[in-house]
């Protein structure tokens, strides 16, 4: 499998909802950063789901690198 496209090397602040299914991008080719759009269709990637365990702001990986996706670790800095 090829490496995802990096979207931005820095996080992005989200406010997620306690409880609820995000379906986060690790392809990088979402117009939707950081979430899926469907736009990995015929690359071998696919949506990372995930359920928010809390309400209010998370650094969602942008880089689509970090070891803890879908929140960022710091890889970026390391690109």
């Amino acid at each position: 499998m090829p490496d995802p496209k990096i979207a931005a090397k820095a996080p992005i602040k989200v406010n997620l909802e306690e409880g609820k299914t995000y379906f986060f991008c690790t392809c990088g080719h979402s117009a939707n950063q950081p979430f899926c759009d469907g736009a990995h269709k015929g690359t071998g990637f696919s949506p990372k789901s995930f359920v928010a365990e809390k309400e209010g702001d998370a650094f969602l990986c942008q880089c689509k690198h970090s070891n803890n996706l879908p929140f960022c670790d710091g890889s970026h800095s390391k690109l």
